[in-house]
């Protein structure tokens, strides 16, 4: 379950459907990635094909999911929410 979100775009375009702030062959993907979000009650539930979850280095702990080239959804974890959902394009 998502907890809360970050970036503003993401907001908009799960609240929305759309937005201008995110790159239009990126929506459908974050979308996707949003709701195994949504639906998750662990990690484990995270874990997809084509996702590419793993765990990311520093503090506070954060995990990141592959969006497309090399933007990625970030999030920390508080079981069972999601929070602090981010789009980075952190490579």
């Amino acid at each position: 379950m998502i907890k809360s979100l970050r970036h503003k775009g993401l907001q908009e375009l799960f609240e929305t459907g759309a937005t201008s702030r995110i790159d239009a062959r990126l929506q459908k993907r974050a979308r996707r990635r949003h709701d195994a979000l949504e639906d998750a009650m662990s990690l484990a539930d995270v874990v997809q094909p084509g996702f590419d979850f793993h765990q990311l280095r520093g503090k506070p702990v954060r995990y990141t999911l592959h969006v497309n080239g090399p933007w990625c959804i970030t999030f920390e974890w508080t079981e069972p929410y999601a929070e602090k959902i981010d789009l980075e394009n952190y490579h």
